[in-house]
């Protein structure tokens, strides 16, 4: 029975996908709760805090770290209800960029997707380096636990990002039918660090409390060199960038049954775990927060190691907490690239990329876009090459992350306000009489984040802290103006956008099959 249910589940599904214009090529094996974790795992809420803490700990520290994450769980709860009620009415592993082309109008259609696109690839490429290269940092830092004097050199951080990417890509391939257990696995693993983590630090406190006051309400932006109320914005980045990745589990739309369901609320309802889950963490490291300097003074950047090791009062101690956070960090990074895959194979099937017809191929052995897979990691790994050249990389990443990604959901809600909200009437996440006033605030914030994470931490600007997002940026966009030149505007029309008649008949089938349903249990 419920086999006959599942195999009805995913008919429909591939018959509302076939609507949209394209053929069912992966299988539909990811629950709801499969798509819950991927959702939490991308964004790895104890990982994503841990790894940018110097962002927080520089532009204010524990009022902006704290009040920040608050402020922007509320904001990204919101973007992603925007989010989750389109994916409702159109559920595709396009995501965002077929959402703007069928929500543009059809003049404006094949351009609104092509920009959507690129930045959405961009930033599932650099999310995905982001979260690879600061676990190799990570890991890296933990022989800063026993050997203080260690600086790793450049080519150190460099490969050990590219073993962790390694071990994420052959993850994706080798195990990709278990994928929906990894992401189930990964929920499990987090909620139980967190609580470890915090049972550890504060019983034994070795380094000594902070008080409340402290935690609740010190705010201290002389380090950051700017003026204090734009030190608080500029250090909202530590949490925008790690609550970020909702928005990519859109590319698993073809992979779960009842899409249309399934991801809305997954989208949203990971944000909200993620919301609290940052809370639960997020307190008791700023209780046993050890000499703000000493710890802006890692070598490696990565200062979780050191507040572990002093909370327990020992290097032994501070490795085994800080293994918990690296699992997290596979978890992450394991999701990330899957979504990146998808996004790209989708893309792709569209002839936006160049070398399309190989990256939209789906490898039947494995039943995953492998060409897309090998090839965003071979971006990605040269992206780490840039390290080599400025310390100041990583910013780079989480920044141009951040901005793409965000500009990416902003445009398809910002085209839904423009043509209409007539045109997601028929989702089944329906934002009611809220909806435009949650499209209108989303529209609004992303443009200011935009602004606010292209600045530098610090200031006045050295080469090392030089934000260099918007170089990394405006590359990207440069590949994606001149391929468009070459390529897209003589040959790219944008996905498929279903005609009138095409949705009726979709609304048939969907009466149709709750005709049966309603048969079977009288029967």
């Amino acid at each position: 029975m419920v086999d006959s249910e599942n195999h009805t589940a995913s008919s429909d599904a591939d018959a509302q996908l076939a609507a949209m214009g394209y053929k069912a090529e992966l299988p539909r094996s990811l629950s709801f709760f499969s798509v819950l974790g991927l959702s939490f795992a991308i964004m790895a809420v104890p990982f994503g805090e841990s790894t940018t803490l110097s962002i927080g700990l520089t532009n204010g520290g524990p009022v902006t770290i704290f009040y920040g994450w608050i402020f922007i769980t509320i904001i990204s709860t919101i973007i992603a209800a925007s989010l989750a009620e389109i994916c409702s009415a159109y559920p595709t592993s396009g995501g965002v960029y077929y959402w703007s082309a069928i929500l543009a109008n059809k003049k404006w259609g094949s351009l609104a997707s092509w920009t959507t696109g690129w930045l959405g690839i961009v930033g599932n490429w650099t999310v995905t380096t982001s979260i690879c290269f600061s676990g190799g940092q990570l890991i890296l830092s933990a022989i800063g636990l026993w050997n203080e004097s260690y600086v790793p050199a450049a080519w150190h951080v460099v490969l050990m990002y590219w073993a962790v990417l390694c071990v994420v890509l052959l993850t994706n391939i080798f195990a990709s039918k278990h994928l929906d257990f990894i992401n189930a696995v990964c929920v499990y693993w987090t909620a139980a660090s967190v609580l470890i983590i915090l049972v550890t630090v504060l019983s034994m406190g070795k380094g000594g409390r902070r008080s409340a006051a402290y935690v609740f309400t010190e705010f201290d932006a002389t380090r950051a060199g700017w003026q204090p109320g734009w030190a608080f914005f500029v250090g909202l980045l530590q949490s925008a960038y790690t609550l970020t990745g909702y928005g990519m589990v859109a590319a698993m739309c073809e992979e779960v049954q009842n899409p249309e369901r399934e991801v809305p609320k997954a989208m949203v309802l990971s944000v909200a775990a993620a919301g609290v889950t940052g809370i639960v963490y997020l307190i008791p490291i700023l209780f046993v927060l050890p000499d703000v300097d000493t710890l802006l003074a890692i070598p490696t950047g990565q200062p979780i190691g050191y507040i572990f090791m002093t909370a327990t009062g020992s290097a032994g101690g501070g490795f085994a907490l800080l293994c918990l956070i690296v699992g997290i960090q596979f978890f992450a990074g394991v999701g990330s690239l899957t979504a990146t895959s998808r996004c790209l194979y989708a893309f792709s099937r569209d002839g936006a990329v160049p070398g399309a017809r190989i990256w939209a191929k789906i490898n039947k052995r494995y039943d995953v876009p492998l060409n897309a897979l090998l090839f965003s990691t071979l971006i990605q790994g040269l992206l780490g090459i840039i390290y080599l050249g400025s310390s100041a990389a990583f910013n780079a990443f989480t920044g141009v992350a951040t901005i793409c990604l965000s500009a990416s959901y902003a445009l398809p809600i910002l085209i839904l306000l423009i043509s209409g909200r007539h045109l997601v009437a028929n989702a089944h996440f329906r934002l009611g009489k809220f909806g435009y006033a949650i499209n209108i605030i989303t529209v609004l914030w992303i443009p200011l984040a935009i602004i606010l994470f292209t600045m530098p931490t610090v200031i006045p600007v050295t080469p090392s802290s030089m934000n260099y997002a918007s170089v990394l940026f405006v590359f990207f966009g440069g590949v994606s103006v001149l391929w468009y030149v070459i390529n897209g505007r003589k040959h790219f029309t944008g996905p498929h956008v279903p005609t009138l008649d095409e949705f009726g008949k979709k609304q048939i089938l969907n009466i149709a099959t709750v005709g049966d349903e309603l048969t079977d249990q009288s029967r």
